[in-house]
């Protein structure tokens, strides 16, 4: 981290893996440009994270992204280390913080559409299992947004997994505002 000057905090190594992804499909390479993307292992770190990278600690340029959920968490850490009092979405955008609505799958499947994210998970070799998800009398006749939702969410590292190939499915005009605001602010991003 010795040339870094930017480190975007996020929840976990799905978002990680997703960012990384939409970097290269646009022909970034963010390690080299001196950002350093950190997985946090959930959105309750944020402060310890803020302390260590913001103004406090190593004073790098700090950005992120977190769930709608976790806008509290990153709100209240941001206000703490003296970003400013009362901070808004707005403000939390101005200062390079992007909100997922839901989460960042959501967002993905709602980008793709249900019909691609099924194709996704069948070259994946999980149509199957898919198929029994929605078979279980809680998600049978639930919408298939929300059923692959809960796909995503419930096998052991299965956003880490799709988190890549969900992003390479991805129309380059159609990325979620929360992925592709965060990578146009770190195109500006520079030592503060």
């Amino acid at each position: 981290m010795s040339d870094t000057h930017t480190v975007v905090l996020v929840e976990g190594a799905s978002d990680k893996s997703a960012i990384e992804a939409l970097a290269e499909r646009r022909g970034r390479n963010l390690a080299a440009e001196g950002i350093s993307l950190v997985a946090m292992g959930g959105a309750t770190n944020i402060g310890t994270y803020v302390g260590r990278f913001g103004p406090a600690g190593r004073n790098l340029r700090l950005a992120g992204l977190c769930d709608v959920g976790e806008e509290g968490d990153f709100r209240r850490a941001l206000e703490r280390a003296g970003f400013g009092s009362s901070l808004s979405r707005s403000d939390l955008e101005a200062l390079g913080f992007f909100v997922c609505v839901a989460d960042l799958e959501d967002e993905l499947i709602r980008a793709l559409g249900t019909t691609t994210v099924e194709r996704v998970v069948d070259a994946e070799g999980e149509l199957s299992s898919f198929r029994t998800l929605q078979k279980q009398p809680a998600w049978r006749g639930g919408a298939t947004h929300a059923q692959l939702r809960r796909f995503m969410g419930a096998g052991s590292g299965r956003k880490i997994r799709y988190a890549g190939p969900l992003v390479a499915a991805l129309d380059l005009d159609r990325v979620p505002r929360p992925l592709d605001l965060l990578l146009a602010h770190l195109s500006g991003s520079r030592r503060w």
